[in-house]
């Protein structure tokens, strides 16, 4: 199976979920992983675990770790940070997770495959699905 790579830096102001999918678009990702991002946020939103409602908060964060899978109409990546003291929080990366002064970004595409979504009913939500080409 062949990979191809997207390597890119994103800069001050950038959101990060939202630049993620405009790469996944102008690249034509059917199937995709994001592989890495070293860098750092001035402002998160996370959806918790379980939670109903979101984390928020401005400040300097590092991220520590994110891992995602990529298809051409979603995006599902968890992220870690952590604050100026060193406390890590984790969760779903969504809209509003503003990049500070960088974030270097690594995407893996898979051309022999085809990554969607679909609704699982045993679990509730919608679920990876993976086809081959």
């Amino acid at each position: 199976m062949s990979i191809s790579i997207v390597a890119t830096r994103l800069t001050q102001g950038a959101d990060l979920k939202i630049t993620v999918q405009d790469l996944v678009n102008k690249h034509g990702i059917s199937a995709g992983s994001l592989a890495s991002c070293v860098g750092c946020l001035s402002k998160i939103n996370l959806r918790l675990a379980g939670a109903e409602t979101t984390l928020v908060a401005e400040g300097s964060f590092e991220i520590v770790s994110i891992m995602g899978t990529l298809t051409p109409d979603h995006q599902h990546i968890h992220v870690a940070i952590a604050d100026s003291k060193g406390h890590v929080f984790g969760g779903h990366l969504l809209e509003g997770n503003i990049v500070d002064s960088t974030a270097e970004v690594i995407i893996h595409s898979y051309p022999q495959l085809n990554f969607s979504r679909a609704f699982d009913p045993c679990t509730g939500y919608t679920e990876l699905v993976i086809d081959k080409h």
